[in-house]
């Protein structure tokens, strides 16, 4: 419906709009918008505002599904937020993102829509950056972590519930990486990288199968060092959507090529001169 301003000339009504986000998290210092630091959000907001998509991101309701850490990537962030000129921001949204952040999705949604709130669940891939001695004992003890589990020794829990519904877990290999997928309606802080850190130890020989058991029924501890941020994606999440596909910028294309030929070289370079 649209709105008449003082002058009387017809002014569109905002329109809701979801779209999927994909990162490459090296570069920021993790989602959540912080005032001196670069963050996903941060530069999100700022190429919306550069398009004239919105003025004030409090205004638009402006929303991530969720957070992740410094360093952590995503091919399934949501972020929603609310535009007078939707087709506008659909045509040119990753025109104006920076190269290692663009939208591979979206869709008009609900003037109630909240990513987080609205997200039925989450899914995150943590590649191990060497293949592990006893993948089969990793995906045996992956299993354990399915169900509803106080994930205190996991975590960085602080004030927030401990318990957490797992609904898939599973070790698998791919392209000769080694990685663990697990979906929950939510997570905690740290908690993935935990988990993957404790499948590590039961891969490389240094903890039964039954660790899992015992971390997750056992009292309290310090929680397990989390494993390094560079290998954590968040897959996906499932709003209950169904979104219209966008194409990446070619300047993220060329981005990512071009530090894929980087890290192509530093490895051959790397290895020559560990063998000279």
């Amino acid at each position: 419906m649209a709105e008449d301003t003082k002058d009387n000339t017809v002014c569109p009504a905002p329109v809701r709009l979801a779209f999927r986000v994909s990162y490459l998290g090296s570069r920021f210092f993790g989602s959540q918008m912080q005032a001196a630091s670069r963050t996903v959000e941060g530069e999100f907001v700022a190429a919306c505002q550069r398009l004239s998509l919105f003025d004030d991101w409090r205004e638009a309701g402006f929303q991530f599904a969720g957070r992740t850490d410094r360093g952590v990537h995503a091919c399934g962030q949501v972020a929603a937020f609310s535009t007078r000129v939707p087709e506008r921001a659909a045509r040119t949204i990753n025109t104006r993102l920076p190269p290692d952040c663009w939208c591979t999705g979206f869709a008009e949604v609900p003037p109630e829509f909240h990513p987080r709130y609205d997200a039925r669940s989450r899914t995150y891939r943590y590649y191990y950056p060497a293949p592990p001695g006893d993948i089969a004992a990793m995906n045996r003890a992956s299993a354990l972590f399915c169900g509803t589990h106080n994930f205190t020794n996991f975590a960085r829990v602080r004030d927030k519930n401990p318990f957490r519904k797992v609904l898939f877990c599973e070790v698998r290999t791919e392209d000769g990486f080694v990685f663990f997928e697990v979906t929950a309606e939510s997570f905690l802080w740290h908690q993935v990288r935990s988990m993957a850190t404790a499948l590590l130890r039961v891969g490389n020989g240094e903890a039964s199968e039954d660790s899992v058991r015992e971390l997750l029924e056992g009292p309290a501890e310090r929680p397990l060092q989390p494993a390094p941020a560079e290998g954590l994606v968040l897959w996906d999440t499932d709003v209950g959507i169904s979104l219209t596909p966008l194409e990446a910028r070619e300047r993220s294309s060329k981005f990512l090529d071009h530090l894929r030929s980087h890290h192509a070289l530093m490895e051959k370079v790397c290895g020559t001169l560990l063998t000279r």
